[in-house]
């Protein structure tokens, strides 16, 4: 019996996918649960409608993260922090101060997609990379400067 999966089922397949299975498994376990639905023809329609919808929103997110890379690609922040006299900071700086750095400068990106490849404890420049989609990366400079 063929079945389309509405969850991820371990060993068996992933979502919105078609697959045969024991007719008795498909009817006493998987369609009871909710975890699939026979794969008629009309599901069969609405799992391509959906996988085309899914396509067209996915495609236009990575061309929108990809506008805001170029927009990202020459921006230089500034974070004032104090330090000490040998020029180490008090603290370190974080995703979260470059993620606020970004926002005053008119970019809504969310700390957990920033991240930095060391940690930013003295005065100086630095390089932090800004994911925003998969595969579509943006590194912005850091400059760590005593207030």
């Amino acid at each position: 019996m063929e079945i389309i999966l509405k969850k991820f089922v371990k060993g068996l397949g992933e979502r919105n996918e078609i697959v045969t299975v024991k007719p008795g498994y498909a009817r006493n376990y998987l369609i009871p649960k909710g975890i699939a639905v026979a794969a008629t023809e009309s599901e069969r329609k609405m799992r391509n409608e959906e996988e085309r919808q899914r396509a067209f929103k996915m495609e236009k997110m990575q061309k929108d993260a990809a506008s805001m890379a170029e927009k990202l690609a020459g921006i230089s922040v500034t974070i004032r922090t104090k330090a000490g006299a040998s020029g180490k900071i008090f603290g370190s700086v974080t995703a979260l101060q470059i993620a606020n750095a970004l926002k005053e400068q008119g970019f809504d990106i969310d700390r957990k997609s920033v991240s930095i490849s060391e940690d930013i404890k003295n005065l100086g420049s630095y390089q932090a990379t800004v994911n925003l989609f998969k595969g579509v990366n943006a590194d912005i400079e850091v400059h760590v400067v005593q207030e």
